[in-house]
């Protein structure tokens, strides 16, 4: 029997767009990189403006040593961790104390400094020189990696990329029941297994198809799973091996999806994907749906990974390739702006 599935000739509307087979999806309306952080960060940004606005308001713009406690304590209720906490705190102390100062100043200074934090040289996916750039995806059950893949093949689809996806998690049907639905929507291919068959099979055969259908991007799906157990870390270890073998330098990238409102579980997950599985990037998904934003600066800091993409919202189109002074903006973007 054959598990390699074509996109259906009638897929159902996508909900932001469909497109003919081996045609890219019309594009939806431009919002660009402050548009889609604004709208993803938006729960994080209203805490941050809001308190810190209450609390300049309360003393009145003299910066001492309680102002700068006070501010050290909402920047922690952003999930960033106590040392980008403190190091901002400090940094603030340097410029301003015993100063009366604006508003408008202070956040300037605060975001100039969240910039240095999260500055990375690039966020651009590493394409193949030839044949398919292959992304393997991993994270924890539940972090939103499915939906990621979906949002990563209308990404690349509206490229006018041909998108071959591998559903490897033949653990939960309802994971290839969504993937497989989701590649009707985006109009890419799919190869699925026999459930409980063995994912580096699958990932083996997805491979296969890119090349032999001439795909530009293989993206492979792979069983949600804890950091700490050790065997399904070791199956990650095979599909690596599996892959390599067909294409020597590939898979290009291993991204993983961390879920933006686990906050600072999110860095015990990156610990445990990055050593098992040689992590080039991170996906920050459900951003929209926490006031923890700052968690992603931790996560930089600790391993020095790029984010790649975030996920800002439930539709397909919502994926921002990561920019960190848009990303800043959007963390202290007001109501009017």
């Amino acid at each position: 029997m054959s598990w390699f599935r074509k996109k259906a000739s009638e897929p159902p509307d996508p909900p932001s767009g469909g497109s003919a087979e081996g045609e890219p999806a019309e594009s939806p309306p431009k919002r660009g990189f402050f548009g889609l952080f604004r709208q993803g960060l938006k729960r994080t940004s209203d805490l941050l403006r809001t308190d810190i606005r209450d609390l300049f308001t309360r003393r009145q713009g003299q910066l001492v040593d309680e102002w700068l406690d006070d501010l050290y304590a909402i920047l922690i209720k952003t999930d960033m961790g106590a040392g980008p906490a403190k190091e901002i705190r400090e940094h603030v102390r340097t410029e301003f104390r015993g100063r009366v100062v604006e508003l408008e100043q202070l956040i300037d200074e605060v975001k100039a400094k969240f910039r240095s934090l999260l500055d990375q040289e690039s966020t651009s996916i590493r394409l193949a020189e030839t044949g398919p750039t292959v992304i393997l995806v991993v994270g924890v059950n539940g972090s939103g990696k499915t939906t990621s893949i979906a949002k990563l093949a209308q990404y690349f689809r509206r490229q006018g990329k041909k998108v071959v996806l591998g559903a490897g998690d033949t653990f939960r049907a309802a994971a290839v029941e969504q993937l497989t639905i989701w590649a009707e929507r985006e109009g890419a291919e799919i190869v699925t297994g026999p459930p409980q068959g063995d994912p580096a099979s699958v990932a083996h055969r997805a491979v296969a198809a890119a090349v032999e259908r001439g795909a530009d991007i293989c993206v492979i799906d792979t069983a949600g799973r804890l950091q700490t157990q050790a065997n399904l870390m070791d199956q990650l270890r095979k599909i690596h091996r599996v892959i390599a073998k067909q294409i020597a330098d590939a898979p290009h990238e291993t991204l993983l999806v961390l879920d933006a409102t686990a906050g600072q579980n999110g860095i015990s997950q990156a610990a445990g994907f990055s050593d098992a599985a040689n992590c080039t990037g991170i996906v920050l998904a459900k951003l929209d749906g926490t006031a923890k934003g700052g968690v992603i600066i931790p996560i930089r800091q600790r391993f020095r990974l790029p984010v790649k993409f975030v996920g800002v919202g439930e539709k397909s189109s919502d994926l921002a390739v990561f920019d960190p002074s848009a990303f800043v903006d959007g963390l202290f973007s007001g109501p009017s702006e």
